[in-house]
């Protein structure tokens, strides 16, 4: 754990490694991820079979689940985590709803008539991680918005090692609506939704997060088809100052450590005894947290703890780290979050713990990583959507426009372009 104060002399060098820090996998999955999606283009449900039974020691007799499947394994899952995972997809629906873009046509003042239509994706396909990171929280947020904005095939592939699968997961799976589901996890999923098997048609887009071997794949496939992200390691930022619990802030901070050795935790704060505090509380409640080979690993080599003289002071820091999750634990966060313009999501006030974004507030948690917030938002129905636009002239509006048309276009030294236009202009 890094402990950086603003006085100190090598600050800004320290800042900015803090800032620079990779913390992706040191191990290079390029190759190996190549050679899978190839084998999977040639040999298709073939290739599929054999990486699932060397990789989840797992052979089913078909990849897709049937609904009584399906069925039976979501009424596994207690009846107080299905309530409460349809108490989230009220919550998540009622907030993705208001993001509904709407279409506009208008004519302008040369009669040149315009117009923009959004218009769903026709298919998806949602990656969902089988392993220590198998969420049912994730697929309502990757489901969710992809139906509100109208897609009409959703399907869902999730690794089985050893033939288990989460019954969560498909208790999730019947509450967002998703009845196409595959056994198939790792960079041979990740092929066969952007390439297609004789079982598996193919799909417009992938999202939803995995391990190193799944980054690479989507970052292989994208162009064959639509990604979400390259998502990295979780991450957190909490600016807090004296007055708040230290041990609710310290909760805080490893409720982002526990996901992976790799997940970052910084505090900013203003108060050099408040940052011991919430250390010393760290180090009391780590022995005790069933996570803690992996919190404490985060911690130990990732986390980071920023004394400032004041807390206007921290509004540079956190646009430079555009960390995934902001929270504002201070007695006037709106006035802080008006200056922040690089966060994937912030959480405002005391009470408001990350956490509860992650399953019950309504924004969604697939949010940008690795400073990725500087240019990039989380989902969203925007990323099941696209526009085209019409443009439509008249023989008068054309006369009107056209001439600067064909001086562009001649300018460019395009004749076939101006000739095009100025055809028409005669």
């Amino acid at each position: 754990m890094d402990f950086l104060k603003t006085t100190d002399q090598d600050f800004a060098a320290k800042f900015s490694a803090l800032v620079n820090n990779r913390r992706e996998s040191r191990v290079d999955v390029s190759v190996a991820v190549q050679e899978i999606i190839a084998n999977v283009k040639v040999r298709g449900d073939e290739a599929i079979r054999e990486y699932t039974s060397c990789f989840d020691n797992h052979s089913p007799t078909s990849f897709g689940l049937s609904q009584k499947a399906i069925t039976y394994y979501a009424q596994q899952c207690s009846a107080d985590i299905t309530t409460a995972l349809e108490f989230a997809a009220e919550r998540i629906t009622a907030f993705h709803q208001k993001q509904v873009p709407q279409n506009f046509v208008y004519t302008d003042s040369v009669g040149v008539n315009l117009s923009l239509n959004w218009v769903p994706l026709s298919t998806v396909g949602i990656y969902v991680p089988g392993g220590r990171a198998s969420y049912p929280s994730s697929v309502l947020m990757n489901a969710l918005p992809a139906k509100i904005a109208g897609v009409r095939r959703i399907i869902m592939t999730v690794p089985t090692p050893n033939g288990k699968i989460n019954p969560a997961v498909l208790a999730a799976a019947q509450v967002a609506g998703i009845t196409e589901i595959y056994c198939i996890g790792g960079a041979q999923a990740i092929a066969a939704l952007a390439y297609g098997t004789a079982s598996i048609a193919p799909v417009d887009k992938i999202i939803g997060p995995g391990n190193a071997y799944v980054t690479e794949a989507k970052r292989q496939v994208h162009g064959t088809v639509g990604i979400d992200n390259i998502a990295g390691p979780s991450e957190i930022l909490v600016v807090a100052d004296d007055k708040n619990n230290p041990e609710w802030i310290a909760w805080d901070l490893l409720s982002q450590a526990e996901h992976d050795p790799c997940a970052q935790s910084i505090l900013i704060t203003d108060s050099i005894d408040f940052a011991q505090t919430v250390i010393d509380s760290i180090a009391g409640i780590l022995p005790c947290l069933s996570t803690r080979k992996v919190a404490d690993a985060s911690w130990k080599e990732h986390g980071a703890v920023i004394v400032v003289d004041n807390l206007d002071a921290s509004i540079p820091l956190v646009n430079q780290l555009a960390p995934e999750h902001l929270e504002l634990c201070v007695d006037d966060p709106h006035q802080l979050a008006q200056h922040i313009r690089c966060a994937g999501s912030i959480f405002l006030g005391r009470y408001t713990p990350e956490a509860i974004g992650d399953y019950v507030g309504g924004p969604n948690h697939v949010l940008p990583t690795a400073r990725s917030a500087r240019f990039s938002s989380g989902l969203s129905i925007y990323d099941f959507m696209k526009r085209i636009t019409y443009l439509e002239c008249g023989k008068q509006s054309l006369q009107k426009i056209g001439k600067a048309a064909v001086i562009l276009a001649e300018a460019e030294g395009l004749p076939a372009h101006a000739r095009s236009i100025s055809t028409r202009l005669q």
